[in-house]
């Protein structure tokens, strides 16, 4: 590793921005199956609430506003920058249980929706992220 890059105390545990529930991982390997390569955004808030969208990759257009948290079952997830300054403290658990999806988001026909669940990071993991630098 090249002594520029911030390196990542050994002691402290990695630590992911988002993960995924079982159910949820089912459905998105349902629908890469259908769709091929997936993309999620976290939806701000406007016609379909705060829900997880699901898109076929490169289907919705990312620009310097969003984030890449991380990946969910191999599928990158973004999320706007300002949105992610009030989540910054939360661990996104995505979920998919029944209902209907957003209007644009590829699970809507399946009778399942995604959803997102939180929690607050624990100590030692807070720890772990400041050493990791924001995304």
């Amino acid at each position: 590793m090249p002594s520029d890059m911030p390196q990542q105390d050994a002691a402290l545990p990695a630590v992911s921005r988002v993960s995924v529930t079982p159910a949820a991982q089912a459905l998105i390997e349902r629908l890469r199956a259908e769709h091929g390569p997936l993309m999620f955004h976290q939806s701000g808030g406007c016609c379909d609430g705060s829900a997880p969208m699901c898109f076929a990759l490169g289907e919705f257009i990312t620009g310097d506003a969003d984030i890449c948290l991380g990946e969910i079952a191999g599928t990158p997830f973004y999320m706007s920058r300002s949105q992610f300054e009030y989540w910054e403290h939360t661990h996104l658990i995505i979920d998919a249980v029944k209902g209907n999806g957003g209007m644009f988001s590829l699970e809507r026909p399946t009778g399942l929706r995604f959803l997102t669940r939180s929690r607050l990071y624990e100590d030692a993991e807070w720890q772990a992220l400041e050493a990791q630098g924001r995304p």
